[in-house]
């Protein structure tokens, strides 16, 4: 299901079925992280990626057209491009250890270290949020503010086309 819809994401031209077709592409996101037992990244997927990331691009979407123009020539270069780093991401991802190999470092060096001292480090009891909170405690912060400047944006830009109308009547 998620082929068709990244196929109907790229053939589409009305940019309100864009945006629909890209929030149901993450809540389909968010079940295979769910079947991938990583049901903490899943909610975020689900939160941010389907709903709060749907509505900041109905947000913007109230500013422009709803069509999108056509492309003055073939966009071939970027084509190439974008391919030419998917195979790379695709030949680098082939070292990688096989998944859930009891065997790879994440699970022999990573994981009990966080398990066994993430506690003592942190004082936090959950592992979970000791994680987030602590040790990403960085990554987090600047994912909330990465959301955050966009609804700021989304609301400056509606404030600003509100403003323009009355100014105009």
């Amino acid at each position: 299901m998620m082929v068709v819809t990244v196929v109907a994401l790229a053939r589409s031209r009305n940019l309100f079925a864009v945006v629909v077709l890209f929030g149901a592409y993450s809540f389909l996101m968010a079940t295979v992280l769910v079947a991938l037992d990583a049901v903490d990244v899943a909610m975020t997927e689900a939160a941010v990626g389907a709903g709060i990331s749907t509505v900041l691009f109905l947000g913007a979407l109230h500013l422009c057209r709803s069509e999108e123009a056509k492309p003055a020539h073939r966009p071939l270069i970027p084509l190439a491009l974008a391919s030419g780093v998917g195979a790379l991401l695709v030949y680098g991802s082939l070292g990688l250890p096989a998944f859930s190999d009891p065997t790879a470092p994440i699970h022999t060096h990573v994981a009990p270290r966080y398990l066994n001292e993430g506690p003592k480090e942190t004082g936090v009891p959950n592992v979970v949020t000791a994680v987030l909170a602590s040790y990403r405690g960085y990554d987090t912060f600047g994912e909330t503010t990465v959301v955050f400047t966009a609804g700021i944006g989304v609301i400056a830009l509606l404030r600003r086309r509100n403003k323009n109308k009355a100014e105009q009547s």
